[in-house]
């Protein structure tokens, strides 16, 4: 098949994908504490993101509930626009306040997040897909380590409005790709990027673990 230059651009064009961190969390299990703000191994949690993510995006928003809670970061904060707190609330922020097409989501309670799995991973999205989704040999899918299209915003919308806080509620209406953790193992061998801090012994290991693998 012969394709004019415009049709080449298209598709051989990089994509237009931000980075979003998912900050707004209540962070209950951890006595109400800003998750984002925990530290592991003298680094807090954020920063750990923010060092992934700045070689990887040129586009980077905090999604939170209080952008007072980020003023010293140099970084637009995404504001819930829906009073109920939840990850599809994060998510839905992020997803209207980028400029890009498609957002890169990973939650501020993963403090282990590799950069050679989050590339694996943008290597594997394709324009026409609306989520972009890690899936375990268990048939897990890792919703708060994916990339999702501003197309997904009217149905998330409608779902946050009939008080549906489950993420992949809303899969069924758009293009989904699903992506083998096996061809993201490269990038992350000891698979910690899904690792999440959500309790004081969470938080325990982690700190056992970063001291283990160096992290």
């Amino acid at each position: 098949m012969h394709l004019s230059i415009f049709q080449t651009l298209f598709y051989f064009a990089p994509m237009d994908i931000a980075g979003i961190i998912l900050a707004g969390g209540l962070g209950t299990r951890m006595g109400h504490v800003k998750k984002a703000f925990l530290t592991i191994n003298g680094q807090k949690i954020i920063d750990r993101l923010l060092a992934v993510y700045s070689p990887l995006f040129p586009e980077i928003l905090i999604s939170a509930r209080d952008k007072k809670d980020y003023e010293t970061y140099d970084y637009p904060v995404a504001e819930d626009r829906f009073e109920a707190r939840s990850s599809l609330t994060g998510i839905h922020a992020g997803l209207s306040a980028m400029r890009a097409s498609h957002g890169f989501m990973a939650a501020c309670d993963g403090p282990f997040l590799q950069p050679g799995l989050v590339q694996a991973l943008l290597d594997q999205a394709e324009p026409e897909y609306d989520v972009i989704i890690p899936i375990k040999e268990d048939g897990y899918v890792e919703p708060l380590c994916a990339i999702y299209s501003k197309r997904c915003i009217p149905p998330i919308e409608a779902q946050l409005k009939r008080e549906n806080f489950r993420i992949i509620g809303f899969f069924d209406q758009v293009r989904v790709k699903e992506v083998p953790v096996s061809l993201l193992q490269q990038g992350d061998p000891n698979r910690v990027s899904f690792f999440n801090v959500n309790s004081p012994d969470d938080l325990r290991q982690a700190q056992l673990l970063a001291a283990e693998l160096g992290l």
